[in-house]
């Protein structure tokens, strides 16, 4: 290339992109023009919310809501509007909640990490609808894998409080019997289905090392229900829709349920939450109950919302999106069927 070549490599004008930068934010300083008609919605509407503060969207029972805490908290739940509210006092809201995933059934394992971080991400989720000063407690069923779910909700409850400065009364976790799982009637009284499962193990293991004696009555149905579980079929089904002479009834496990629940209310005060975590078959059978069909096994930390109206006679109980209003058993209803 001559030094008498007219093209020049030197550029001194601003790149494309950053000149029309410079117009904008000229054009913020002049006087407010209407933007072409020709510029998208989305961005037009994205510079008019990135031009205005940030103002709280609704105001509902004195409580204001930003558009991100809004948007962070949408849900698939099902609620009133409202305008609903003051015909609805309900005095208690319950979420039964299944564990996370554990380590396996054969023992009274913990969680998983992946269970620890289900049960976690429920709890962080489930403080976005807390509202200020609110009381919750959280109690589970008497197990490791329950213990450490109720224990992992509550350190995702506090992360999520902390994340959205709010602040509430939340509980330690506690468990109480009512909570346990289906029982199975051994010669050791009654067990929980897995603790059985251990001594069904033992005790098959002595039978056919000594191939003496018949299998006691207990040992056959237990056998059963596992050789399902085996089968790749469903164990709980079975337990729900064949009698067993040796394992504890459904509807039983309903019962010792709401009788849980009426303690805790009793125990507490209006407007409280009560989280529970606990395990499938129960929580199966409770959703069975009252919807009167059987909607299929929870996954891991999915829950059964249940809302007790006040005098306790009635309550809404949601899952898996559908609504049904029950009658409460009382606490001291139990039918004798012999007499």
């Amino acid at each position: 290339m001559t030094s008498t070549d007219p093209r020049k490599i030197d550029r001194y004008e601003a790149p494309n992109y950053l000149a029309r930068y410079r117009e904008r934010q000229e054009a913020k300083t002049a006087d407010p023009v209407e933007e072409d008609s020709s510029t998208p919605l989305y961005l037009r509407r994205f510079r008019a919310r990135a031009d205005s503060p940030e103002v709280p969207v609704i105001q509902v029972d004195g409580d204001s809501f930003t558009r991100d805490f809004a948007t962070a908290t949408r849900e698939k739940e099902i609620v009133a509007p409202p305008s609903r509210k003051a015909a609805e006092d309900f005095v208690a809201e319950i979420r039964i909640i299944r564990h996370g995933i554990t380590q396996g059934y054969s023992t009274d394992a913990g969680l998983t990490p992946m269970g620890g971080w289900q049960a976690h991400q429920r709890g962080n989720s489930l403080s976005k609808s807390l509202k200020e000063g609110q009381r919750v407690r959280i109690v589970c069923a008497d197990t490791n894998r329950a213990r450490q779910t109720a224990e992992q909700i509550h350190r995702g409850i506090l992360d999520g409080l902390d994340q959205w400065q709010r602040k509430a009364e939340i509980s330690e976790p506690e468990p109480i019997p009512e909570l346990r799982n289906f029982g199975v009637w051994t010669p050791d009284g009654l067990r929980d289905v897995t603790s059985a499962f251990r001594q069904y193990q033992a005790t098959m293991e002595k039978l056919e090392r000594m191939a003496v004696g018949d299998r006691p009555r207990w040992l056959v149905e237990i056998d059963r229900f596992y050789r399902v579980q085996l089968g790749g079929a469903d164990p709980i089904h079975t337990w729900m829709t064949i009698p067993m002479m040796y394992f504890e009834p459904p509807a039983l496990c309903v019962r010792r349920f709401w009788r849980g629940f009426h303690r805790l209310i009793d125990e507490g005060e209006d407007g409280q939450r009560i989280i529970a975590a606990t395990h499938s078959g129960p929580i199966r059978a409770f959703a069975t109950w009252a919807h009167g069909y059987d909607p299929g096994e929870p996954y891991n930390t999915e829950e059964v919302v249940v809302k007790v109206r006040r005098g306790g006679q009635t309550a809404l109980v949601a899952y898996r999106n559908r609504v049904t209003e029950v009658n409460v058993p009382p606490p001291d209803e139990f039918p004798q069927w012999e007499s």
